[in-house]
């Protein structure tokens, strides 16, 4: 009996071909759809095709029955509200800048996700995603980048244990997106040209201040004052959420040299700015840490390298942990400001170890 896989499907080319490709393979596929948006009438008409709308359902459902498997789509709006958007707004809100990628991937695709994948008796979860996963001679799993560095994600993927990895299928790790968008032509899939989405989904117009405006209650909208080093106000704010560290543009203060945000404190409403050279750190220090194999704990104090964002390069540290879930890391040669909120990410030249959310900057 074949094994059954539950594939996240968006409609994009990504995941249709990874569930071609398994169906391929001989797996008992089953294609599901997320609904998670919580009103598409929010998003303008032209960019509503661009994430999970009726036309990408439509486009998933084809790939189903080209390849011959069942698809459903599970409402997980409520789910998503809850656990995404609602952690995106109060994040914004207390001064840090969230990244509800990792959060949608925590919560719901290796979560709720994987609980409709047990009632339908499936023995693994796979996804579009661009990254690899390996078992050792020993049977632990290991977590690797993608083969296709351009397009690699596990940095979205960090908080996978080795109860997730073993039960997770990436079929596209050892590929690139060349290739996967002509094995999509290949299979005759019709979305095999199909333009990637960009944006964060519940924010296609990419404004994320007015978002949080909209959906926070009016009474957490915290307003207070730009200031400088030496905490003289410059100007007035309308609230904490429009601002994120290392912002630039958009500031509305008028000071001759450029301004940086260097830091946020939401307690006070102050939005602390300054010179572009006063936007560096000696390190982090990182809060609900997870690790994907917490039995190699005993080595990750030891060189390696830490992401503080996607696009940003991997820079060389070390990494201490601190007890409970949270730890210390610090760049080997000093390094650029943190953002609170977003995902820090540790590895070990391919091999992603853990990582956890930033909390705070070290000083020099």
């Amino acid at each position: 009996m074949s094994a059954r896989v539950l594939v996240a499907m968006s409609g994009g080319v990504d995941s249709s071909v990874a569930a071609a490709m398994l169906r391929e393979q001989g797996y008992d596929v089953v294609g599901v759809a997320m609904r998670l948006k919580t009103d598409a009438a929010a998003a303008p008409a032209r960019r509503r095709a661009a994430c999970c709308s009726y036309e990408d359902f439509e486009d998933a459902r084809r790939v189903a029955e080209r390849m011959d498997f069942p698809f459903y789509v599970v409402d997980l709006r409520e789910d998503f509200a809850a656990r995404v958007i609602g952690n995106f707004v109060a994040e914004y809100i207390a001064g840090r800048t969230p990244n509800p990628c990792v959060m949608c991937n925590r919560e719901i695709k290796f979560d709720r996700l994987w609980s409709r994948a047990r009632a339908l008796a499936a023995d693994f979860v796979a996804t579009g995603h661009y990254a690899r996963i390996e078992r050792g001679p020993d049977n632990r799993f290991h977590l690797l980048r993608a083969a296709d560095s351009t397009k690699d994600q596990s940095y979205f993927l960090f908080p996978l244990g080795q109860r997730e990895l073993a039960r997770t299928l990436f079929p596209l790790g050892a590929m690139t997106k060349h290739e996967v968008r002509a094995r999509a032509r290949a299979l005759g899939l019709a979305n095999a040209d199909k333009p990637e989405s960009q944006e964060i989904c519940f924010v296609p117009d990419g404004d994320y201040a007015q978002f949080v405006a909209r959906a926070a209650p009016p009474a957490q909208i915290r307003p207070g004052n730009i200031v400088d080093a030496a905490s003289h106000a410059i100007a007035r704010h309308a609230g904490v959420h429009n601002f994120t560290v290392g912002q630039r543009r958009g500031l509305g203060i008028a000071t001759g040299a450029p301004r940086y945000v260097r830091s946020i404190d939401a307690a006070s409403g102050d939005v602390i700015v300054g010179a572009r050279g006063e936007l560096t750190s000696a390190g982090l220090v990182a809060a609900q840490v997870s690790l994907v194999d917490p039995a190699a704990a005993a080595r990750i104090d030891a060189p390696l390298e830490v992401k503080i964002r996607y696009r940003h390069p991997a820079l060389p540290a070390r990494m201490r942990l601190l007890g409970g879930d949270r730890a210390e890391v610090r760049f080997a040669h000093g390094g650029p400001a943190v953002t609170p909120g977003q995902a820090c990410v540790f590895y070990r030249g391919d091999e992603v170890l853990g990582g956890g959310f930033i909390e705070r900057a070290l000083g020099e």
